[in-house]
């Protein structure tokens, strides 16, 4: 008996965690980024082609981008390469992004964090520098188009600076 016993608290406390998840995510407008895309456009002054794919991921907790560059550096690797992370902030009823790429390498910092209120189909996230500074990524969604927008700004003394304009199309 004392055996049985053992063996079926152990297997409570192995199950005790995956009850303990929180429901998935819903959200429908974000659904309509699950996929494969093309983006094109304007990013620092050049033009630039990305390959980009979304798909739910953790337990439909989160929406996971993942961008790489067509053009490549003197190595053969891709310019750019970004993992981004979209999910929901139940605390403050926000979107919550975690940005990482591969510019810079410190992108496990509260900067490369930012929230958003969604005001219809845009997303606006604002993400805020240790030194203050500002910089806008607004997420758009067109229905008619069934493509996205994504509008980049740094913010300087208050005046938005353009730093990206790009269109994301279906593969």
């Amino acid at each position: 008996m004392g055996k049985t016993l053992r063996l079926l608290a152990a297997v409570l406390l192995l199950t005790a965690p995956a009850s303990a998840q929180a429901p998935s995510f819903r959200d429908q407008l974000l659904d309509r980024l699950i996929g494969s895309w093309v983006l094109h456009g304007t990013i620092a002054g050049k033009e630039t082609t990305h390959d980009v794919v979304a798909e739910w991921v953790l337990a439909h907790q989160y929406v996971r981008l993942h961008e790489v560059s067509r053009e490549r550096n003197g190595r053969g690797q891709a310019e750019y390469e970004a993992l981004v992370f979209l999910g929901w902030d139940r605390p403050s009823s926000r979107y919550a992004c975690l940005w990482l790429d591969s510019t810079g390498g410190g992108g496990l910092s509260a900067q490369a964090i930012a929230y958003a209120a969604r005001r219809g189909d845009e997303i606006p996230f604002l993400f805020k520098a240790a030194d203050g500074s500002l910089f806008h990524t607004t997420f758009a969604y067109s229905r008619s188009t069934d493509s996205w927008t994504w509008v980049m700004d740094g913010e300087e003394g208050g005046k938005l600076q353009p730093f990206a304009r790009v269109t994301l199309k279906r593969r």
